[in-house]
């Protein structure tokens, strides 16, 4: 019988929700705008990283909020994992995925504070900028590349999502267990599992049940 985790799939869902559509939203919309109306590198680099500063809490609670959840339905689905075809692959592929979106924000919250510093008119930050010269244009650069690749990773965490949730009809499940058992039939282990500390001995080279003494 199947249990509902209706809590932590909310929590992996509108987490990665936000995730996803803040960062399409800063690439699309909030760059956009600031190009549109800065006028000048500087004043478009202080508008964009005015808004991106603004969604940063927001956008490590809401992935802070998906990995939880994510946690969770990993340990609920733990036996799925192990016994159904096809789930483990995808399991491997979503934490790939996630890890590279990880590296992508916070590689790009660097570059941002790097040049919300550089187009600052504060003299704290202009001190703090001038410690750690940095290329403005370059990073400008590697940042647009970074703030689309977000929406990327995090959008093939959602069709990952949506393979798993696939998987997990009945129909499904039934085939990918069998066929995961079909597959250990055909590839069974060379060695029985070592008793009491001794190495086991390969499965057809135990002696037959007439040859066994009393």
């Amino acid at each position: 019988m199947s249990e509902r985790n209706t809590a932590v799939r909310s929590m992996h869902d509108l987490g990665l929700a936000a995730w996803f559509g803040g960062s399409l939203m800063g690439a699309v919309g909030l760059n956009s705008a600031a190009a549109a109306e800065g006028g000048t590198w500087r004043n478009t680099a202080r508008i964009a990283s005015a808004g991106w500063a603004k969604w940063a809490p927001v956008n490590a609670a809401a992935i802070a909020l998906h990995l939880a959840g994510g946690s969770g339905l990993l340990a609920a689905n733990a036996t799925r994992v192990a016994t159904q075809q096809g789930v483990a692959a995808s399991t491997i592929a979503k934490t790939v995925l996630t890890g590279a979106a990880l590296a992508a924000t916070a590689y790009s919250r660097i570059l941002g504070k790097k040049i919300e510093l550089a187009s600052s008119e504060d003299p704290e930050d202009l001190e703090k900028a001038a410690e750690h010269p940095v290329d403005v244009e370059k990073a400008q650069h590697d940042l647009a590349w970074v703030q689309w690749a977000l929406p990327v990773l995090t959008g093939g965490l959602i069709v990952l999502n949506a393979l798993h949730g696939e998987q997990q009809r009945p129909a499904e499940q039934s085939q990918g267990m069998l066929q995961r058992a079909e597959s250990m039939l055909r590839h069974p282990s060379k060695a029985t599992p070592p008793a009491n500390g001794r190495p086991g001995l390969p499965w057809n080279a135990l002696p037959a049940r007439s040859e066994w003494c009393l």
